[in-house]
Formats: C-alpha cells, sequence, structure tokens
C-alpha cells in the first residue's frame, strides 16, 4: 500500500510538472503564432497591394479631356488618374497609345491588362470586359458652327451630322437619324468629327459633353453646343472578362482613396474647371465607397458643395481683373496658362456669380495703376490689406490669412533679423515684405533693394548680392517646396498679414459684394478649400529639368513672344516712317510755326525715356479720357512716336546732304517744289539715310521689351514669365538674348541686302 501511494504521489507530482510544463509550451507556441500573425499584420498593412506587379494599360489617342499631349507627354483625367491610383496601391504602370478601336482589341487579344480610355460602360461591352466602379458619368450633347442656325434635333432632317467611331455619341446619334431622318458619318478622332462641322460637311456632331466642353472652353473647337445633356453611360475601367479581378479591385480602392483625400476632385477641376462633376456623386456614390452604400453623416460621407453653383447664366456683365506676373502661387503661368490660388479663386466666383473676368497680368505695381487709371475694375495679386491701401482702393472680405518671413541663401549663416546689420535685403516693389522692410531696416541697420518681380528678388539673394528677402510665407514655401527656390526660410511668419480683392474706392461695389457672397459660398461648400489644397497641400514637387529640357519647355512660349515681338515693331516702324518723312520735311519749311511744331515733337519724345512715355499713354490717356487702351496699341503709339521722332531727324539730315543744286536744278527745269522733292530730292536722300533708318528699326526692335511692363506678352515678357515658374534667370535670359541677336542679326543681313539693291 505505502508503495502505491508512494507512486501515486510521485505521478500526481509528475502530472503536475507535465501539466507544467505542457502550458508553458502553450504558452510560448501562442505567443510566437500572436507574434508571426502580429508582424504579418503590420506588413500587409505597411505594403501596398500592388507592390511589385507592372499592368499595361491601353489607351486613346486625342480625346481630351480624358487623354491628349500637353507639353509634349500625355495628360487627361484618365492618365492623372490612373497614375494617381497606381502610386496609391503600389503598382507599375505601361500606358500604350493604341486608339479607341486598337486599345479595346488589345485587351482582348491579351497585348494589354486594362483599357482606360473614356470607356462607357453598356450591357454589350459587359459580355466582353468587367468595369471597374464609374469614375466619371458623362452625358451627350449636339454641337454646330457658330453661325449655324440649327437649334434641335428636329432641324436635322434630310442633313448629315458627324460622331466618333464606337463611341455612345455615335449610336445615340444613329438611333436619332432613323427617328428624324438624317445621315451619320463617323471619325476616328473626335478633331476630325469637329472639323467635318467646321467645314461645312455636317450640320452638327454629337459626343460627350466634358469633350465638346473642354474643346470649346479651351477654343480648340469652333462649335456651340445647342441641346442640353442626354443622360449616358458612367466611364468605367475595363479588362478582359474573367482577367485581372485583382487589378479592378485595386482601382476601385484606389478610386475610393482619392476621392477620399480629394485627389481626384482636383484632377477633375484641373481640366474641367467650372464644369467639373463632384467626384463624390460620380456613380450614385459609388465611385467613393466601392459598392457600399452611402450613408448621410456615416463613414465614407464626403463634403458635397450644393450651393456652390457653377452654372449661373452670365448675366452680370463681364468685368476686367488685373493681376500679377510672378507671384506663384497665387499667380503664375503653367503650360501657357495663368493659375495659382487668386486665378482660380476668381474664375470660380465669376461662375458663382454669372459674370465673366478678362484677366490681365500686368506686374504688381502695374496692376494697381490700371485700376487707379481705370484700365482695370479690380486687381487681385496677393494683395495685402492696409490702411494706406483702404486710403485708395475698397477691399472684399479677407480670403487669404499670410505672413511675412525672412529667406536666406541655403548655406547663409544668418538666423534672425539682428545678423542683418550692415548688409542688402531684398525684396519686391509694393508688397507687404517690402513694407515690413523698410520698418526693420531703421530698427536694424541694413539697406534695402527693391525689384518688380519675385523672381529678380530670389535671384539677389541666390547671387550674394543681398543677404535676405522678405516675402509672404505662402509664396516662399511653395518655391522652396518645388524646388524652385533655392533659400530656405530662418523666421516664423510674422502674423496679422491678410489678402483681399480690390477695387478703386467708391467705384465697383457690386463686383465687390458679387466677390463676397462667392467667397462665402466657396467657403461653405468646400470648394475654396479645394482650391488653396491644390496648390499648397503639395509635400514636394518635381525637380529642375536640364538645360535642353528648359529650353524644349519654353521654346513654345518665346516663339509666341517673339511674334508679337515682331507684329509690334513692324507696326511701330511702319507708322514712325510716316511721321519721320511728315515731321523731317516740316522741319525744312520756311513757316516758322511748321518748323516750331516738329521740333517740339523731336524735344519732347526725344527728351523723355520710352518707358514714361508707354506709362503715359496705357495709364495717363484712358484716366484723361475714360477710354481703355490695351497693350499694343498703347505700345505702337509708343513706339512710332519715340522713333518717329528720331527718325525726323533722319530725315532732315539726309535732305540736307544732297547738294542744293539738285533742287536748283530741278526747279529751273520747270518741277514745282514738291515735284522735286519727290522725283530728285528724296531718292538721293535716302542712299544717304539707310544706314541711319536700320539701326532705328533695330533700336525699335529692341525697345519692344519694354513694353512687358504693360503686360504686352512679347518676347521678354514671355522670358519673364518662365524665370517666375522656374527661377533660371541665367538660363532664361541666354535663350532671351541668342533669340533676339538672331532676329536681329538677320534682319541687319536683309537691310543691307535691300541697300545694295536699291541704292547701289
Amino acid at each position: 500500500m505505502p508503495d502505491i501511494l508512494t507512486r501515486l504521489h510521485d505521478w500526481r507530482h509528475h502530472r503536475s510538472t507535465i501539466l507544467s510544463s505542457f502550458a508553458v509550451l502553450l504558452i510560448l507556441l501562442l505567443s510566437v503564432s500572436g507574434a508571426v500573425s502580429m508582424a504579418h499584420a503590420i506588413t500587409s498593412a505597411d505594403a501596398k497591394p500592388g507592390a511589385g506587379q507592372t499592368y499595361t494599360i491601353a489607351t486613346d489617342t486625342t480625346w481630351a479631356p480624358f487623354e491628349f499631349e500637353r507639353d509634349g507627354e500625355l495628360r487627361g483625367i484618365d492618365i492623372d488618374l490612373i497614375n494617381a491610383i497606381a502610386d496609391d496601391q503600389g503598382f507599375d504602370l505601361e500606358i500604350k497609345v493604341l486608339g479607341f478601336d486598337g486599345a479595346l482589341a488589345a485587351v482582348q487579344a491579351g497585348q494589354a491588362d486594362a483599357v482606360m480610355a473614356g470607356m462607357s460602360i453598356t450591357e454589350e461591352r459587359k459580355e466582353v470586359f468587367d468595369f471597374s466602379n464609374p469614375y466619371f458619368d458623362s452625358g451627350i450633347q449636339m454641337a454646330v458652327a457658330e453661325d449655324s442656325g440649327i437649334e434641335s434635333y428636329d432641324d436635322l432632317a434630310g442633313q448629315r451630322v458627324s460622331a466618333k467611331n464606337g463611341t455612345e455619341g455615335y449610336a445615340f446619334a444613329e438611333r436619332l437619324g432613323e427617328e428624324i431622318g438624317f445621315t451619320v458619318t463617323g471619325f476616328q478622332d473626335a478633331a476630325d468629327a469637329y472639323s467635318d462641322v467646321t467645314s461645312g460637311n455636317s450640320v452638327a456632331t454629337f459626343d460627350d459633353y466634358p469633350i465638346l466642353a473642354y474643346g470649346i472652353a479651351t477654343g480648340n473647337v469652333a462649335l456651340k453646343t445647342v441641346t442640353e445633356q442626354e443622360k449616358a453611360s458612367s466611364y468605367g475601367l475595363g479588362v478582359k472578362k474573367g482577367d485581372n479581378a485583382e487589378l479592378v479591385e485595386m482601382f476601385n480602392d484606389g478610386l475610393k482613396n482619392l476621392i477620399a483625400d480629394g485627389t481626384y476632385q482636383a484632377i477633375l477641376d484641373d481640366y474641367l474647371g467650372d464644369n467639373a462633376p463632384e467626384a463624390a456623386a460620380i456613380g450614385g456614390g459609388l465611385a467613393a465607397l466601392g459598392n457600399e452604400e452611402l450613408e448621410d453623416g456615416g463613414p465614407g460621407t464626403l463634403p458635397t458643395n450644393p450651393n456652390f453653383a457653377v452654372d449661373t447664366p452670365v448675366e452680370n456683365g463681364t468685368f476686367t481683373i488685373a493681376t500679377d506676373t510672378t507671384f506663384a502661387p497665387f499667380e503664375y503661368q503653367e503650360g501657357g496658362e495663368l493659375v495659382g490660388i487668386d486665378m482660380d479663386l476668381l474664375r470660380a466666383i465669376a461662375a458663382n456669380q454669372g459674370f465673366e473676368v478678362q484677366i490681365q497680368p500686368l506686374g504688381f505695381d502695374a496692376a494697381l495703376q490700371a485700376v487707379q487709371s481705370g484700365q482695370a475694375d479690380g486687381v487681385i495679386a496677393g494683395m495685402g490689406i492696409t490702411d494706406e491701401r483702404r486710403e485708395v482702393f475698397d477691399f472684399s472680405d479677407p480670403y487669404f490669412d499670410s505672413g511675412i518671413q525672412m529667406a536666406v541663401a541655403v548655406d547663409s549663416d544668418i538666423a534672425s533679423y539682428a545678423d542683418l546689420a550692415g548688409k542688402t535685403v531684398a525684396v519686391k516693389t509694393g508688397t507687404t515684405g517690402a513694407a515690413f522692410a523698410e520698418e526693420l531696416a531703421a530698427e536694424h541697420g541694413f539697406s534695402v533693394n527693391a525689384f518688380a518681380d519675385s523672381a529678380d528678388m530670389v535671384n539677389d539673394v541666390a547671387t550674394g548680392n543681398s543677404a535676405a528677402a522678405f516675402e509672404d510665407s505662402p509664396v516662399l514655401q511653395f518655391g522652396i517646396a518645388s524646388g524652385n527656390v533655392p533659400l530656405k526660410t530662418v523666421t516664423d511668419p510674422e502674423p496679422n498679414a491678410q489678402y483681399g480683392f480690390a477695387v478703386l474706392k467708391g467705384q465697383n461695389a457690386e463686383l465687390l459684394e458679387m466677390f463676397n457672397a462667392g467667397l462665402q459660398n466657396a467657403k461653405d461648400s468646400g470648394v475654396y478649400q479645394t482650391i488653396v489644397d491644390r496648390y499648397l497641400g503639395i509635400e514636394a514637387a518635381e525637380g529642375g529639368t536640364g538645360f535642353f529640357g528648359l529650353l524644349a519647355a519654353s521654346m513654345p512660349a518665346l516663339m509666341q513672344g517673339l511674334g508679337f515681338t515682331l507684329v509690334a515693331t513692324a507696326l511701330s516702324i511702319f507708322f514712325a516712317m510716316i511721321l519721320g518723312i511728315v515731321f523731317g520735311i516740316l522741319k525744312l519749311s520756311g513757316n516758322w510755326l511748321l518748323r516750331g511744331l516738329a521740333s517740339a515733337y523731336v524735344n519732347i519724345f526725344r527728351g523723355t525715356p520710352v518707358l514714361v512715355q508707354a506709362f503715359f499713354f496705357y495709364f495717363g490717356v484712358p484716366a484723361i479720357t475714360g477710354q481703355p487702351m490695351d497693350a499694343l496699341t498703347a505700345g505702337v503709339i509708343t513706339l512710332s512716336l519715340n522713333a518717329g521722332a528720331y527718325i525726323t531727324e533722319v530725315v532732315r539730315g539726309g535732305v540736307q546732304s544732297v547738294d542744293p543744286g539738285q533742287m536748283e536744278a530741278a526747279r529751273s527745269l520747270g518741277l514745282g517744289w514738291g515735284k522735286s522733292m519727290q522725283k530728285v530730292v528724296m531718292p538721293q536722300a535716302f542712299k544717304i539715310m539707310t544706314p541711319n533708318l536700320i539701326n532705328q528699326f533695330i533700336i525699335t526692335l529692341k525697345d519692344t521689351s519694354l513694353l512687358s511692363v504693360l503686360g504686352f506678352a512679347e518676347l521678354t515678357y514671355q522670358g519673364r514669365i518662365i524665370i517666375a515658374s522656374t527661377f533660371r534667370s541665367f538660363e532664361i535670359w541666354i535663350v532671351v538674348g541668342a533669340i533676339y541677336f538672331i532676329v536681329i542679326w538677320l534682319l541687319t543681313l536683309l537691310s543691307n541686302w535691300f541697300d545694295r539693291k536699291f541704292n547701289k
């Protein structure tokens, strides 16, 4: 019995030990399993679902605004969206531009994984393709030539219309044609369908409304829409039926994320502007939630803008608004278009309140003068609201809270205002940054150097001529983040700087009222925040390109500027020659009054700077007469009168250089004074005058660069605009100088050939 009890006790002891060991082992296993599961969960959470995968996406070639070429690269709503989704989901893309029919065939043949080309989701296509959630809701519209009398479908009876092959517009037109009695001609490209109407071969074209709206708004399509939108299918990403289900799932998830963070709304706004739909409402909310129910106030609910209409009829007039040229991110040029917070906000408010705007980019100082002289109705240019300015202007409600900040060179040791003692700082003329620096200079003992452009101010610091720059904080932060401003900020923004839209004191009260109402609507609806986030919500931007990349990107704008330069030069020389000959002969008159009139003209225009004359005609004359004058007219008047004064002296000297005996001989033969001058004296005088006239032509061509201060988009102006967005003044001014040199050299060769041909 004791042995049994002993064994029983030993067994219990071992059992307890075994159970304890098993429990410890079980805990260890559970811990390891939990750790592995947690690590897997963390890894799964961090890794993007498409990491390491590459998909080939087929697309169309010419279907703006969904896919088209801009500045040499493929852009559009479809392209930007699929790239953004690929980045969000972590997969790589290879985009094949094949045309719509070719894209569909490529997916069916396995040459591409998916097609994204404004492809409508239809029951017929669902038999061949699997579609993503809708990313755009479209509608069919009819457009006709601008001078057409067609106003309804019934007017098409017996006529011919055009449409793009394979589109819903083509299918809709065919159905309508059978009902009304017209024929439909299909084209491979939308551009050809539109051209068929403008050339008169077809009387109308049918296409999706965003395509027509974009083309008409950009001025590329000389048509007008005459019908309301017909409800059409939504667009989706398509894959071959049964294939690439994971790609469709990632597309849906990525689309939902991009709508939630506002990225997709920004893409739509970029291409469609006021015609952009609300991203959250596309597909009845399916695009936003991935086929989940859209519950008000629940998870996934996104802000909408029901109070911010963008289709208000234009019934409140057209206003001229002056602005700056180089003040990113508030106004600057991108892709040849003036963009920025101020520009987007102004256009949105105009659409909301039912008025139109004509924007004049003049530079900050000139913009203020334009309003004061009556050349512009208002100014929006990141303009700080100050007590001094309130004496001249009436301001809107503030639309942006800013602050002045100091920036220095990247390798500078300056860290505070006190370090500026005895140094020079750079500012932009007329800004609150300039006023702040002037006040600070008296306290800390530094001098202030003012520049007309932000780019010049920044470059003065980057080259070491100035120790620091004072500018509005969002401008510095945007430029530094984009890699265009080679500076660093070393102080916190000074508070209490607010921007406002301004009109001349006591004038345009209704415009100010509409701006305030539209601004409030934009803030209430979320449109204002979307615009601000579009420009200031960017954490990083693309770095600079090489010289040849910069040259390729800049050349279209520079060539456009050169064209304006040559036009202004040709017109100015033409009128200057007439003035020079008339006043040159008057200076030789025996009548003292006529001689005095000619001398006064010469003395006035040779004795005052061209820039002062340009400002007088552009700002001064309209202020006196009340009649506005465009920059080209003011510029041609200025250059004509200025060059005419110099040509007057050239003509006088040339005529006096002809031997007086020539006139006497002609008169002795019975010719009158006028005939003698025309037939005998002037031909000889022109031979003498030719070298001086050639010099004057060249001087006038170069003087056109001064017209850039009026906002005239000639060559120098275009160079300033490019520098404003790139801050690469050295390379741009070399290119601009080279263009001037080549043109003047060719003009000299032509003039010398003319001289040898006709005068020797």
